[in-house]
């Protein structure tokens, strides 16, 4: 048991240090993030030392539950596809520009009109999506009108971060432990509709309290030509699959057909039409090279090796421990404030994980408590500081690359006063929403 400690101790640690000191390395040409790198060893020195025997992890892996992993990585990387196909025909440039256009140089408009652009756009993709997307729109159109970026880019990454609850298909760590507890797309909207709008109003409110002295500054106009949607047929046809994929994912428990399956039939689909059209006319091949670059690849050996260092956590009865430290009373808080915290020690993602494991040791209506207020604690979790989700991950990268300043300090010092007002509000209401 002790050695498991270590080494997931080690490897967490190390994971964290990384992000700061050495985020990528260089080999040849080709820069290498080195989180999932670390990640990897940590899961190799698990299987070379029989801390999680093969078979038990080749089991869990081949599972044919709905929390096999190979599923839940499907699922999400379908979802991804079709969002960044979306992103690829210029839906979310276009939509963004529309909103700095009606704003007509009122900060306060542009404010709430990117805010509330933000929201509706996670809630029908994801929140790692709309982080790619429209984080280096908001640092370019910023740098033309000399405006500061801070408000806008702390506002769209809480909000990706908060109303990636509504659904389940926002966050990979909702896929993952909702379908751990059996829950369908129907049952998870109806008890986290209610905590993610209040989450979200409050966290409105604590932007505008922080940032409303610095939104009064007029904005320079720009050309809005450059964000023109010039293939509006491909970019119906994408729309149409994903109101497709989501009117299947929420009646997917009645027709029987499980999530990751209607999401990669709905990928594929659109995949062929984007590669026929290019093929036959002979352009536009960059929307089907494009979305390819632009996928999250380091998640997959991440996600596996967090899982398996996971799997020998469990296996050797720590996570049951750790239950037990927890306890019974108070479910919500405990779990809610706690996956918070741990989210930000060893990332939502592998948070996660673990704990679907410590509520598996819950019983009755606790497990649900247990696994929704793990849902809460993952998402508004990621805005504490940078290591907490992989959209933080990102969005720093992306603030480095298009030389916006953004501290580990500052980054912490704006979440901790969004964050903390923001879970208390969505736990609270998920204790009314569950016993009433």
């Amino acid at each position: 048991m002790i050695p498991t400690v270590v080494i997931s101790i080690v490897t967490f640690l190390l994971i964290a240090v990384s992000l700061f000191l050495f985020p990528k390395i260089k080999i040849g040409k080709v820069n290498i993030s080195t989180y999932w790198v670390i990640a990897l060893l940590g899961a190799i020195i698990i299987l070379i030392f029989q801390f999680a025997p093969i078979n038990e992890v080749y089991t869990q892996l081949t599972a044919d539950t709905k929390i096999n992993p190979i599923k839940i990585l499907i699922l999400f990387f379908s979802m991804t596809l079709i969002s960044i196909f979306l992103d690829e025909f210029g839906l979310f440039q276009y939509l963004a520009s529309l909103a700095v256009k009606n704003a007509k140089g009122n900060q306060y408009v542009l404010f709430f009109s990117l805010y509330a652009l933000v929201a509706g756009l996670t809630i029908f993709t994801s929140n790692d999506v709309v982080i790619l997307t429209l984080t280096p729109f908001i640092c370019f159109f910023c740098k033309r009108t000399h405006i500061n970026p801070l408000p806008y880019l702390i506002a769209e990454f809480t909000a990706a971060n908060t109303w990636s609850l509504m659904i389940v298909i926002g966050n990979p760590t909702n896929i993952f432990l909702a379908t751990t507890a059996n829950i369908d797309f129907i049952s998870y909207f109806k008890v986290m509709a209610l905590p993610t709008l209040g989450a979200g109003l409050v966290e409105l409110m604590m932007l505008w309290l922080i940032f409303k002295k610095r939104l009064g500054e007029k904005i320079t106009e720009i050309d809005h030509e450059q964000f023109i949607i010039h293939n509006k047929i491909t970019l119906s046809v994408g729309v149409a699959h994903l109101l497709v994929c989501l009117v299947f994912l929420v009646i997917s428990s009645y027709i029987n057909l499980e999530m990751w399956i209607i999401s990669l039939l709905c990928a594929v689909s659109l995949l062929l039409y984007v590669f026929a059209y290019s093929f036959f006319t002979k352009k536009d091949w960059d929307y089907f090279t494009g979305a390819f670059k632009k996928l999250p690849y380091p998640l997959i050996p991440f996600f596996l090796s967090m899982f398996i260092i996971v799997v020998a956590i469990n296996y050797q009865g720590i996570s049951s421990q750790i239950a037990s430290f927890f306890g019974n009373n108070n479910i919500i808080w405990t779990y809610g404030y706690s996956s918070f915290v741990a989210s930000n020690i060893i990332n939502n993602i592998p948070m996660s994980i673990l704990y679907s494991n410590l509520c598996s040791n819950l019983t009755g209506p606790a497990y649900y408590q247990g696994i929704y207020a793990s849902i809460i604690g993952s998402n508004i979790g990621a805005f504490l500081t940078p290591m907490g989700a992989l959209a933080g991950i990102m969005f720093t990268g992306l603030l480095e690359k298009h030389d916006v300043k953004l501290s580990f300090v500052q980054f912490s010092k704006y979440g901790s006063v969004i964050a903390l007002p923001t879970i208390t509000t969505a736990l609270g209401i998920l204790l009314l929403t569950i016993n009433f």
